[in-house]
């Protein structure tokens, strides 16, 4: 079983991840953070939870908000994949202001808001429990402020930290910029502040991610599982939950042909973090030197991976030595196996489907 901490943005590819954090068998979900990127803080936040409401959480995972802006650099977001709430397009989930979906919010006794630092804190504290319990896996699919917040004010807990993983970044390109990646881009110094501390980091970079693309056919599937392929008309959905997810890959889709010209369906991004983390196997990577560029005048933000090994590094993770596994490839069909795995299994527990 691993022991996962989720810190999202979402976003309609982080939705997907919080499904696969939800539904995957060997995956016990401690918590969500939010932060700043796609959308502002406050749409984030609200759509975490409108995500735990809708895939069926348990009861005991809540949503803690985290940072407003980066570190240092001015915020950014981006409305023009994601619309300005982060989530536009998708039809079926409650309302922002549900009382139901306000309630997946964490507080404490008197109803005050914990944040994302506290909360995050707490489930690794409990979780490892000075080695007598479990290291906890830590994984990011927007930008790292809250991680690095954490890496900072908790050196104490890094030991109890089995991995980072993130999804961002790229190998000699961008999305963003010609070189920067969205996320690492949002906040290149918090990135930095990851990479340097003593813990395994795993990179899922733009490379991989933009081979997980939801073709028509799989769209077909995800919509009904075992209908006739058609190369031009999807089916009705099957569930409510079907039609939900649907509509997110469908506003998902307009915007990256849009924007990008993928004319074969959007990829997957941020999905691929929890799936990493569930299937390793499904994935190729490499240990390398990663550093972000933290002062060019074009490159800011660029994941500057030492793919010829130029610098001299030790053994060990951070400052000194090869400090991350980068993504090379994926098992693609390995991957939507277990995408649809879960979204049948959620559609068995989530409360968009009425009951019999």
């Amino acid at each position: 079983m691993k022991y996962v901490w989720l810190d999202v943005d979402p976003g309609h590819d982080d939705a997907t991840a919080i499904l696969l954090a939800l539904h995957c068998t060997n995956i016990r979900l401690l918590g969500v953070s939010t932060t700043h990127g796609n959308a502002p803080s406050d749409h984030t936040a609200t759509n975490a939870a409108r995500c735990l409401l809708a895939f069926g959480a348990p009861p005991e995972v809540r949503v803690y908000r985290g940072a407003n802006k980066p570190l240092l650099v001015p915020a950014r977001h981006d409305a023009e994949i994601h619309g300005p709430d982060g989530l536009a397009g998708v039809e079926g989930l409650p309302e922002p202001d549900d009382p139901d979906v306000l309630s997946w919010f964490a507080t404490d006794a008197d109803g005050a808001p914990i944040r994302a630092l506290e909360g995050m804190a707490k489930a690794i504290r409990e979780t490892w429990d000075k080695g007598a319990g479990h290291r906890v896996t830590v994984v990011s699919t927007g930008p790292m402020t809250n991680i690095a917040l954490f890496v900072a004010a908790y050196a104490d807990l890094l030991e109890a930290v089995e991995e980072f993983v993130f999804m961002g970044g790229g190998v000699g390109m961008g999305n963003r910029s010609a070189v920067a990646e969205f996320n690492i881009l949002c906040d290149p110094h918090a990135t930095q502040i990851v990479l340097d501390a003593p813990v395994k980091t795993v990179m899922i970079p733009i490379n991989v991610s933009h081979t997980a693309i939801v073709t028509n056919a799989l769209h077909q599937q995800l919509l009904c599982p075992g209908a006739p392929p058609d190369t031009e008309i999807l089916p009705p959905p099957a569930t409510n939950l079907r039609h939900t997810l649907s509509t997110l890959i469908t506003h998902f889709a307009a915007a990256y042909k849009t924007v990008f010209g993928f004319n074969d369906g959007p990829p997957l991004h941020d999905a691929l973090t929890i799936a990493y983390v569930s299937q390793p196997e499904l994935f190729k990577t490499i240990r390398k030197r990663v550093d972000v560029e933290l002062t060019g005048t074009h490159t800011m933000g660029e994941t500057v991976v030492d793919v010829w090994n130029y610098q001299p590094c030790d053994d060990s993770w951070g400052v000194t030595g090869k400090n991350c596994l980068v993504g090379q490839s994926l098992d693609v069909d390995g991957f939507f196996d277990l995408l649809l795995e879960c979204v049948s299994r959620c559609d068995a527990v989530s409360p968009l489907n009425p009951r019999t």
